[in-house]
């Protein structure tokens, strides 16, 4: 029979190499986008719960308080964890200055950037009010909730340049550790592991100074439940590691080149 609903099947173009049309590899493309960025929130939200939480909640427990030690640790093994189980997704950033950092060194498409800085900032904001109700759970107050400060809200009564000089070295060198651990010509397999002890040994450092940003979403995500201070003095804690980042894109950016 002929007639206008008597249509023969035909099956969808493919190029002539054989390859998927292009309209599949956009959805392609699509998907992996949004698995980046849903890995980098997941990320993200787990290094603010697990390293914040371990300050508020557990480094002044009474007798078996694990302190700035156990807190450094927590932090790097945040980063060496999800650098093993969702690093091959997203690349394991978990903090806007990396992101910027490695654009600016080259590594990531400028297009790629805002996601991951959004996704990022949402996983911390997630985790921030996580830790919000798990730590008033007992009646308690929040305190300084992990927040960055300099001045009277440093953990060491530090000055606004200390905090800026310490930011903005300690992001420096996250960076550059971070380009050369995942450099091709690095040793493979390892990298997950420097990153995060160098994060360890960076809070280990700079804990009495700031309480250890070099991070934006951090801050961003214990700011916005401390408020006031917090607020006040978050500028530095967004803009110094975004310029410590990316001094050490720069500086890669001449080692790599001929």
């Amino acid at each position: 029979m002929k007639g206008k609903d008597n249509k023969k099947w035909r099956p969808e173009p493919t190029q002539k190499n054989g390859a998927k049309p292009k309209s599949h590899m956009s959805r392609a493309k699509r998907l992996n986008t949004m698995k980046k960025n849903v890995a980098e929130f997941i990320g993200t939200f787990w290094l603010v719960l697990g390293g914040c939480g371990s300050a508020v909640l557990a480094a002044g427990f009474p007798e078996i308080g694990i302190g700035l030690v156990g807190v450094s640790l927590a932090f790097g093994l945040t980063v060496l964890t999800i650098a093993y189980s969702l690093g091959h997704i997203s690349g394991a950033h978990l903090n806007p200055a990396v992101t910027i950092g490695l654009w600016v060194g080259g590594r990531i498409s400028a297009k790629e950037v805002l996601p991951y800085i959004l996704s990022q900032i949402l996983g911390g904001i997630a985790a921030a009010g996580v830790l919000y109700i798990i730590v008033t759970g007992n009646g308690s107050e929040i305190g300084s909730f992990a927040a960055n400060g300099y001045g009277e809200p440093s953990p060491g009564g530090y000055s606004m340049t200390a905090a800026i000089l310490t930011e903005l070295v300690m992001t420096f060198m996250f960076l550059l550790i971070i380009l050369g651990a995942t450099d091709e010509k690095a040793p493979k397999g390892f990298a997950g592991l420097s990153i995060g002890l160098a994060l360890t040994l960076i809070h280990l450092i700079s804990i009495p100074v700031t309480n250890t940003s070099v991070n934006p979403a951090r801050s961003i995500s214990q700011a916005i439940f401390v408020g006031g201070w917090a607020l006040s003095q978050l500028w530095l804690f967004i803009v110094i590691p975004i310029v410590g980042a990316a001094l050490a894109g720069l500086v890669y950016r001449y080692f790599k080149s001929k």
